[in-house]
C-alpha cells in the first residue's frame, strides 16, 4: 500500500486481498489512512460458509453478555477477566483478554466445551471481533462481490496464463536474489506479451457497423 500511494499519491479506497491479509495490524493500517476494510481474514470461508461453525455455541464470541456485564458459557456460568495480554508481533499494542469459568465441575457440555479437566479459559479481542464482523458485512456487501469478482478476475487471470498457458508452475533457482530475477524475468515476459497483443489489435482496420 505504500508503494501504491509513492506511486499514485493517495490510498485505495476499497483494498481487497487473500485472506493471509486480514491482519489486526493491517485492519489498523487501512483505518489510519482512510480505507474500507475489504481484506478477507484467516477463518473468513469458514465463518461465512459454514453455518455450524459460525453459530457453535461454544465459541467464546458467541458467549452471552448478561445485564451484569459478564460472558456466560452455555451451562450459564460467567466468565471473570483473569488479566490482558500484548499479542506478539502487533504494532498497535493490541491485546487479548484472558477469562476464566468461575467453575466448570460438573458441567454436562465439559467434553464439547473444553480439552482439560481445569476450569475453561478463553481469549478474547473484541475490537477483532468487530473488525471481522465488519468485514464480512463490506465482502458479502453488492459492492464487495464486485470488487471480488473483479480482482479474481485481474489477479488469478494472470497467474493462470502463466502457470496453465507458459507451463511457468516451479521457481528453478536458489537464493532470494536468484528468485527475484526469475520473477521479474517471467513477470517482463508477460507484459511484453500483452504489449504486443496490444499492438496487434490497434493495427486491426476498424470495421464500420
Amino acid at each position: 500500500m505504500n508503494k501504491f500511494y509513492t506511486t499514485y499519491g493517495f490510498y485505495s479506497k476499497y483494498p481487497v486481498a487473500d485472506a493471509g491479509y486480514g491482519s489486526y495490524n493491517n485492519y489498523i493500517f487501512c483505518e489510519q489512512q482512510g480505507m474500507e476494510k475489504y481484506m478477507k481474514f484467516p477463518m473468513f470461508k469458514k465463518e461465512t460458509t459454514d453455518k455450524k461453525y459460525h453459530e457453535e455455541p461454544f465459541r467464546a464470541v458467541n458467549f452471552p453478555i448478561g445485564e451484569d456485564g459478564n460472558m456466560r458459557c452455555p451451562n450459564g456460568k460467567n466468565f471473570y477477566l483473569q488479566y490482558r495480554k500484548n499479542v506478539k508481533g502487533n504494532k498497535y499494542g493490541r491485546q487479548e483478554e484472558v477469562y476464566q469459568c468461575e467453575d466448570c465441575s460438573g458441567c454436562p457440555y465439559a467434553k464439547q466445551c473444553k480439552k482439560t479437566d481445569k476450569n475453561r479459559t478463553v481469549r478474547i479481542n473484541r475490537e477483532l471481533t468487530a473488525m471481522h464482523q465488519e468485514v464480512i458485512e463490506n465482502l458479502e456487501s453488492i459492492q464487495g462481490a464486485l470488487l471480488r469478482m473483479n480482482r479474481s478476475i485481474q489477479a488469478e487471470g494472470t497467474f493462470g496464463i502463466m502457470k496453465n498457458d507458459r507451463w511457468y508452475k516451479r521457481i528453478v533457482r536458489r537464493g532470494i536474489k536468484s528468485v527475484l530475477l526469475e520473477v521479474f524475468l517471467v513477470s517482463i515476459g508477460h507484459n511484453l506479451y500483452k504489449y504486443h497483443n496490444k499492438q496487434k489489435k490497434l493495427q486491426l482496420p476498424h470495421r464500420s457497423s
